[in-house]
């Protein structure tokens, strides 16, 4: 529902952030990360460039990877956010989380939220056979196959999340661990997985 308060509009949008349902009125103009760190008090999704370009902000909006700053939160009525802290906490991480924590994949930590939220949706769309711009277009032949995570795919796939650190060698082996972990868990080979 809009509303005119002295000639800005506000809208109310009901989002469920990290399994918890949340109704905002907000500025129409209100990106998804303002209104997550500034509405909702959840600052594990950063404000890096607020032009789309380093990642650091990046979330899960239904499962699929978003930059936040460039997502106005009005278009995002009905949808479930997760951030890094929806993913696992200190106390319980998740794989991903625990494979930058074993593989050193962060130096000074601002991009890494957005660095694991990535890597998340990134394993999921290469699991669904989703290709890249290097993804070998004769391994495409069955479409219910797993993409193969070579260290190439993987920066492809990373390309949009900067680290200014330049912990990339050690984000990539976090990622392959995980993938590697989760194909063994789902009895597919290890070699499917890197």
């Amino acid at each position: 529902m809009e509303h005119d308060t002295g000639g800005v509009s506000t809208l109310s949008t009901k989002i469920v952030v990290n399994g918890t349902p949340q109704e905002l009125t907000h500025d129409v103009r209100t990106t998804l990360l303002d209104a997550l760190r500034d509405h909702l008090g959840v600052t594990s999704a950063k404000k890096g460039c607020d032009h789309g370009q380093c990642g650091a902000c990046t979330v899960l909006v239904d499962g699929r990877r978003v930059v936040s700053c460039l997502s106005l939160t009005a278009s995002l009525d009905g949808t479930e956010v997760v951030t890094a802290e929806g993913l696992g906490s200190p106390e319980d991480l998740s794989d991903l989380q625990q494979a930058f924590v074993d593989r050193d994949g962060l130096q000074c930590g601002y991009c890494t939220p957005g660095q694991v939220c990535s890597a998340q949706a990134m394993l999921a769309e290469a699991a669904a056979g989703m290709p890249s711009h290097v993804t070998d277009p004769s391994t495409l032949a069955d479409p219910d196959a797993a993409v193969e995570l070579s260290d190439a795919e993987i920066r492809e796939r990373m390309s949009g999340n900067l680290c200014r650190c330049g912990a990339y060698v050690n984000i990539v082996a976090a990622i392959r661990d995980t993938a590697a972990q989760r194909a063994a868990a789902t009895g597919h080979s290890e070699e499917e997985a890197s």
